[in-house]
């Protein structure tokens, strides 16, 4: 019955269907890696919020040249709790333009901290509106405390796809965030990482507003691996399904089957060849015919009464 499951054709969809299969397990796969990569971020967020804050210099390699950044710390060191103390360097002050806050757009304001042996921490001090006049407008940044500082704050890898860097309105301006570029532009080693501020002694301007850390979306991963694994289930469905239609003759091409029987009932065929139109050489014998049944009584009338009149003169 299923003999035909040998042949070419149906050999060849079962081989689309299996690789079809494999390419979608791998997809799901490869969501799932996704959702614990997120689901381990997530997790070092929350346990580094609640952590005790350890110096900058034992856990990121400290730089040893300008113009290049030490050492990025692995995945495992982002958000960790540090805390640091130097001077504010305003001269080289970066502004982060098109950043988003509670669906606003501003300026993060990074500026570097000079640590006591001379290499630099970028310190993202917070996020600023962008004033009325646009995104390109100089915005309004509360003036870095002088002095020596101490910040707590969480380590923030380095944005990858660097943007170029410009010299406007007193400050370096950028669009990313990338320690290989901004390196380049200062005149101190700087460390590999930069770091969000969250607390400041002297307190830090309240007009800053204090750059979040949002959760990864994990569970959408999650869901999209187990829409893959779903869909490979289905295309083996949806072989079997066809299979077993083929099996039964459903797939039979309309060709292949006789058509449909046309009925018709007799008032409709009546009323069809009613209205059929007929030609010169139909009509021309249908009026002889009439014409024949109309002439036929006459002669047998006329023998009638020859016989009456044969008879009367017998007499």
């Amino acid at each position: 019955m299923y003999r035909f499951l040998l042949t070419p054709r149906w050999l060849a969809a079962a081989a689309l269907t299996v690789v079809a299969a494999i390419v979608m397990v791998m997809l799901g796969n490869w969501q799932l890696s996704r959702y614990h990569e997120r689901t381990d971020i997530n997790e070092r967020i929350d346990s580094a919020n609640g952590a005790q804050a350890v110096p900058i210099t034992s856990v990121l390699a400290a730089p040893t040249a300008p113009g290049t950044p030490g050492a990025a710390p692995g995945k495992a060191l982002a958000w960790t709790k540090v805390t640091l103390t130097g001077r504010y360097d305003t001269a080289h002050e970066i502004q982060a333009r098109g950043r988003t806050v509670g669906s606003k757009v501003g300026f993060e304001i990074v500026t570097p901290l000079v640590l006591e042996d001379g290499t630099a921490v970028l310190v993202d001090r917070g996020w600023v509106p962008a004033p009325a006049g646009g995104a390109l407008a100089a915005p309004e940044v509360p003036a870095a405390p002088t002095g020596e500082v101490t910040v707590e704050g969480q380590i923030h890898l380095s944005e990858s796809r660097p943007a170029s860097v410009e010299r406007r309105d007193g400050r370096l301006d950028t669009r990313r965030l990338h320690l290989p570029r901004l390196a380049t532009e200062l005149p101190f080693p700087v460390y590999g990482a930069y770091v969000l501020l969250t607390s400041q002694t002297p307190a830090a301007d309240p007009a800053f507003v204090q750059v979040p850390i949002e959760h990864e979306d994990a569970w959408q991963n999650g869901g999209y691996a187990v829409q893959w694994w779903l869909f490979a289930v289905m295309a083996f469905f949806l072989y079997g399904w066809q299979a077993r239609r083929e099996a039964h003759g459903v797939n039979e091409t309309a060709g292949k089957r006789p058509p449909a029987p046309v009925r018709r009932d007799r008032v409709e065929e009546a009323e069809r060849r009613a209205q059929r139109p007929r030609d010169r050489v139909e009509e021309a014998d249908l009026r002889r015919a009439a014409a024949a049944s109309t002439a036929s009584p006459a002669p047998a009338a006329r023998s009638s009464t020859a016989t009456a009149e044969s008879a009367n003169e017998k007499e």
